[in-house]
């Protein structure tokens, strides 16, 4: 059960890897958002919502960016593939699905300025760091809401073991970037936007196929 397990964990990062990275600037936010991300790991244990701030506001907002603004479109040579059939098997959240996460996120601190208490269970804030306390707190929330959903949901639509492999998946991402993609940058200076020498899998993930 374990050497499935991670077998399935290879394939889902393969596929993530060579689907919907081949941008070198979305490669490059991928490295800058995981290194954020690990800050953010470190702080969950001394500060929850500081956490919960840099994870949406440097670590989302990054790694989202590429996928939206940098990463093509159009049909994919490389692995046979057009883009609606690259969404239609994605297993996690696909960009269809990533713009309603993000939607709720970017408008959810407007339910503080409409109810400060949020149905009672806040207190009223008083001052600007309590507000951004508050927001953080809805932040943090709709964050472990979103990793639970999905989870859950694969439970349902997949089976139990695809939903914790993909957990595993996000909640590793960004360790599996920081080896992925610290060349990024390098390769951008260089003046290229595109990953024109993709890796193998098993370069992917050394130590991890069957």
């Amino acid at each position: 059960m374990i050497k499935n397990f991670r077998e399935q964990l290879r394939i889902q990062r393969w596929d993530d890897h060579r689907y919907y990275h081949h941008s070198r600037i979305n490669q490059s936010l991928h490295f800058v958002s995981a290194i954020s991300f690990m800050v953010g790991y470190v702080m969950m244990f001394f500060d929850p919502l500081a956490s919960a701030l840099i994870g949406w506001l440097v670590s989302m907002t990054s790694r989202q960016a590429g996928h939206f603004f940098f990463e093509p479109r159009g049909y994919d040579h490389v692995n046979h593939a057009t883009h609606e059939h690259k969404e239609e098997i994605k297993v996690g959240y696909n960009l269809q699905r990533k713009v309603v996460l993000m939607t709720i996120w970017a408008l959810s601190p407007f339910l503080l300025y409409f109810d400060p208490t949020l149905l009672g269970m806040f207190a009223p804030h008083a001052t600007a760091a309590e507000v951004v306390r508050h927001v953080a707190i809805v932040w943090l929330v709709i964050g472990l809401g979103g990793l639970i959903y999905r989870t859950v949901q694969l439970f349902f639509i997949k089976d139990v073991q695809t939903g914790l492999v993909w957990a595993t998946k996000i909640l590793t991402d960004p360790f599996h970037d920081i080896m992925l993609y610290y060349k990024a940058p390098l390769f951008l200076l260089r003046g290229e936007l595109l990953d024109t020498d993709s890796l193998t899998e098993d370069d992917l993930a050394p130590g991890e196929s069957s």
